[in-house]
């Protein structure tokens, strides 16, 4: 008996959910550029061409409902190439052959949404994926509740203090949020899906400590949003009691309150910043404060670049963000120095959606935002109309989609990282579901 291609989604999901610097790879130099190759990238090509060959022997039928998303998503990846090239036009110390390299990793990840479509064809390609994800979220939780015990492992932090697995804070945020929103789910839709008792307590467990160790307000924000539009659309249909809707109120606030906790120093610190409370001396780099003073930055690069962009990744340059450290530091005063970007410390603006406006333009923000909004809209209309088991992945990507959205506020549109691949994991399932009816027949 073969083994489903779905298994070789599943099996990529851990390298996937990876930190680059624990996974083997090697430098390929190319002219002036040089890029690294890691596990994670040839994983990719495998999933690919995997995707590639069962859409030659099956078809790739599932991809016609997605062709919105397939619209969006190659509008904003074709002005992310062109925000790659055009900053030379005007500035000749744009490092165009870098930043195309880091354009076509950005847009490799992409190849993700059209494999979940093609590799997930049934009611067991779903469990397998799902299962891969839980454990995966499991081994991540396992290792960090080690990390907060004081166990000196991959790059932890102090003891007590938030800690990053071996996915960095926000990644290991993300991975988490989509292990409870499958708990959060199979809580709210119990009517029309019953998965393995053991895969929900799994899901619910490693997702709400997961996301506690990991500690992003971002993350925990996006999952409460996640939560919201979770229960309002199981409402609709019909399928969510209050019995049920007081437990996700339950879990949801149970995560938004230990991280919370975790942050509450950082938080109260960033409250005396804006003026609520007594002020203080600030004692090194203060989180809050620093992505404000990003942020800023992020924003007067887009007033002197308001249509283009000042090119894809050009925020991160010292030639582009050095201008506006003067004025930075006169909105910021007090603030340590290590906490503004600098060549050793290039930090880059650590939110998606300004870094879009500061290297894309109005014109990349649009299309940013298009490409979720789509992906948005094909999931909820495919979670209110769908039949029952297409419906439940239609929920799940709208869940993690509104996750992804919260942890990208937290990130740059950075190449390569594990939080990129469920963003486009999640656009897979909402062309999955969309196209749900043939799943149901191959149940």
């Amino acid at each position: 008996m073969s083994l489903p291609a779905s298994v070789v989604l599943a099996a990529a999901l851990p390298i996937l959910f990876l930190h680059v610097d624990y996974q083997p790879g090697f430098t390929v130099h190319t002219g002036a550029a040089s890029e690294h190759v890691a596990l994670s990238d040839l994983v990719l090509v495998a999933v690919a061409v995997t995707a590639l060959v069962a859409g030659l022997r099956h078809g790739f039928a599932p991809l016609r409902a997605g062709k919105p998303i397939w619209i969006a998503g190659g509008i904003f990846l074709v002005d992310v190439a062109a925000a790659s090239v055009y900053p030379r036009l005007w500035a000749s110390g744009y490092e165009t052959s870098v930043h195309a390299v880091t354009a076509a990793k950005f847009a490799e990840y992409a190849a993700l949404a059209l494999a979940v479509p093609l590799l997930v064809r049934s009611r067991r390609d779903v469990e397998i994926v799902a299962v891969a994800l839980v454990a995966w979220s499991c081994l991540a939780t396992v290792v960090g509740l080690a990390q907060i015990l004081g166990a000196d492992i991959l790059e932890a932090w102090a003891a007590g203090r938030r800690q990053p697995s071996f996915l960095g804070h926000h990644d290991f945020a993300a991975l988490s949020g989509a292990a409870l929103a499958v708990c959060l789910i199979g809580i709210a839709l119990r009517p029309v899906w019953r998965p393995r008792t053991v895969l929900l307590a799994a899901a619910g467990a490693a997702g709400l400590v997961g996301i506690v160790l990991s500690a992003s307000v971002a993350d925990a924000i996006g999952l409460a949003a996640g939560a919201v539009v979770l229960a309002l659309g199981a409402r609709l249909r019909g399928w969510l009691d209050a019995r049920r809707a007081l437990a996700i109120a339950g879990i949801t606030a149970v995560a938004l309150g230990g991280v919370f906790v975790m942050r509450a120093g950082q938080i109260n610190d960033f409250l005396r910043f804006v003026g609520i409370g007594r002020a203080s001396a600030q004692n090194g780099v203060q989180s809050y404060v620093q992505r404000t003073l990003l942020v800023y930055i992020g924003w007067r690069i887009f007033e002197d670049n308001p249509i283009g962009g000042a090119g894809w990744q050009a925020s991160s340059e010292h030639r582009v963000y050095a201008p506006y450290l003067p004025a930075a530091h006169r909105e910021f005063p007090g603030t340590p120095a290590q906490a503004f970007p600098s060549p050793q410390h290039p930090w880059g603006v650590q939110n998606a959606f300004v870094q879009a406006m500061s290297d894309l333009g109005i014109v990349g923000l649009l299309c940013f935002l298009g490409l979720i909004l789509t992906g948005l809209a094909v999931g909820a209309r495919a979670a209110l109309r769908a039949p029952p088991a297409p419906a439940v992945l239609a929920f799940f990507s709208l869940v993690t989609l509104v996750v992804v959205c919260g942890v990208l506020s937290a990130l740059g549109l950075v190449a390569g990282i594990p939080t990129d691949a469920l963003l486009w994991l999640s656009l897979g399932f909402c062309v999955l579901a969309a196209g749900g009816r043939k799943l149901v027949d191959a149940g």
